[in-house]
């Protein structure tokens, strides 16, 4: 993805403030949304996986599942303060914006916290927004108060112009939060991607979050990510109402890092 001038010297300078110490990774456990979101995932396996939210370092922001181990998650994780998460329209972004919403509200009566949906990807990497915002409409009315998280599956998109015009359009529609991928294509996560959809939260959305998923895996991964984001917004920005980071093996490297070995480790799901 070509980034215009201004913004690649952004993320070049950022990337020179970008430091993987036990501090960074501290901060970046805190912010994760430990995620599972594989075809073997069970009621037991996702009950197994939510206990590993709560570490010796700290509990992570929340744990992301399907919908249907969202009371498999709670019945582990109640009272400890991680919020659940759960996708919707995922991964492909196939379903109608009513589909959408009848998924979304089934979702939070399952005791979901947060809604990750999926754009129409296909309508969008066409340009066409008004098909965005018809889904985007329709689960943010069926979210109510919790937290729409909304993913761009930015890694399809090589034309930074669209990737900004699909951002704009997301924080219009009412996103609380700009997502990077599903992790179930190919390129995940990228800091191009990042430094495009920072931007426009920069450019006047300020309420709106950033959510880093699909192949962050290491606290130097982590640390690049915060560096964008402290650079672009200010080092106070970036907090668990405003970043996170969707993952699964990352939380095994902060734990080494953080010296608690590599208990935290989980199944791999893209993430």
């Amino acid at each position: 993805m070509q980034l215009d001038p201004a913004l690649a010297e952004i993320l070049k300078n950022s990337a020179a403030l970008a430091r993987p110490t036990a501090a960074s990774a501290q901060r970046a456990l805190q912010l994760m949304d430990l995620t599972s979101l594989n075809d073997s995932d069970t009621a037991e396996s996702v009950a197994a996986f939510s206990r590993k939210a709560t570490t010796p370092a700290g509990n992570v922001a929340a744990v992301c599942v399907y919908s249907r181990f969202v009371p498999a998650a709670r019945s582990v994780l109640d009272g400890t303060g991680v919020r659940i998460a759960t996708v919707v329209n995922f991964p492909g972004g196939f379903s109608t914006p009513d589909d959408v919403a009848a998924e979304t509200r089934a979702a939070l009566d399952a005791g979901a916290d947060e809604i990750d949906v999926v754009v129409p990807v296909k309508a969008a990497l066409a340009g066409d927004m008004a098909a965005v915002t018809d889904v985007l409409t329709a689960c943010k009315e069926a979210c109510g108060t919790a937290p729409m998280k909304v993913i761009l599956e930015s890694g399809l998109f090589t034309d930074a112009a669209l990737l900004k015009k699909l951002s704009q359009t997301a924080c219009a529609a009412g996103a609380d939060f700009l997502k990077t991928s599903t992790g179930k294509v190919p390129q995940g996560a990228s800091l191009e991607a990042a430094a495009v959809m920072l931007s426009v939260i920069a450019d006047g959305n300020l309420g709106v979050g950033f959510k880093a998923s699909g192949g962050v895996a290491s606290n130097e991964q982590a640390a690049q990510y915060l560096a964008l984001a402290d650079t672009l917004l200010g080092p106070a920005w970036a907090g668990p109402a405003t970043f996170r980071f969707g993952a699964s093996r990352l939380l095994n490297a902060l734990l080494a890092d953080l010296g608690q070995g590599g208990g935290g480790s989980g199944p791999s799901s893209g993430y």
